[in-house]
């Protein structure tokens, strides 16, 4: 009998936690599905062409970092925030952010190689379906990518920014260390939210798909962006 008292908490820990898993794999679906459909819209509307043209006016820096500033705050909503609904506030803020800026890039995609978006999907879904697997599978937490994202994503960001200051060219390579660098988050952030997410955390589950649909996010734009160049 005592045996079976002490089971019931660890029980009822691992029900918590698949619920957790449960919870942030139908957010991050729901997150992909309101991000096409937030796309699908521009398009359809016309509004896609109007506002490429308009953002083709402005300097890409300022995109950028505009966007960076709206990202920042939106993942400290989804994260810090203990209401559901600024929670989901933060992740719709996140979305429309996303699909704001990728509008340019799949404004050209479309006009200049036709097919090269369905394509970039598919491969973004196949790495993102893979990673997953080898997160589940693997038996470490895959904490030492931690320092190494930190510090790929201070350089990445600094060529980003030396390439809009002094006009430089990031070309194929870049695009391929970048997608590299987002295969490892989206290992990093499975690997979160399979082992290192507990407690008061597990209920962190809007903050944690908003996470992952950041790195799927820029795995996709990164492949989006190399297939358009190598098919033009």
């Amino acid at each position: 009998m005592s045996e079976r008292v002490a089971d019931r908490p660890q029980t009822a820990r691992a029900t918590a936690h698949a619920q957790f898993i449960t919870r942030v794999y139908l957010h991050l679906l729901g997150a992909i599905l309101a991000f096409v459909a937030f796309e699908v819209t521009l398009f359809k509307s016309g509004l896609a062409e109007r506002l490429a043209r308009a953002m083709a006016g402005v300097p890409w820096g300022l995109i950028l970092a505009g966007f960076l500033l709206v990202a920042w705050f939106a993942s400290r909503m989804a994260w810090r925030l203990h209401s559901t609904s600024g929670q989901y506030a933060g992740l719709g803020l996140y979305i429309v952010a996303k699909g704001v800026i990728f509008v340019p890039l799949l404004y050209q995609a479309d006009r200049w190689a036709p097919g090269t978006i369905e394509q970039a999907a598919q491969v973004t879904l196949l790495g993102a379906l893979g990673l997953t697997l080898v997160a589940w599978t693997a038996r470490n937490d895959f904490s030492f990518l931690r320092p190494l994202l930190y510090w790929g994503g201070v350089v990445a960001l600094v060529l980003i920014v030396a390439s809009l200051v002094f006009g430089w060219y990031l070309g194929t390579w870049f695009s391929v260390a970048m997608i590299a660098f987002s295969g490892a988050s989206i290992l990093y952030d499975t690997a979160g939210i399979t082992r290192r997410y507990g407690g008061r955390r597990a209920t962190r589950h809007v903050g944690a798909a908003l996470a992952l649909f950041a790195s799927i996010g820029m795995m996709f734009w990164y492949v989006l962006r190399l297939t358009t160049r190598l098919q033009r």
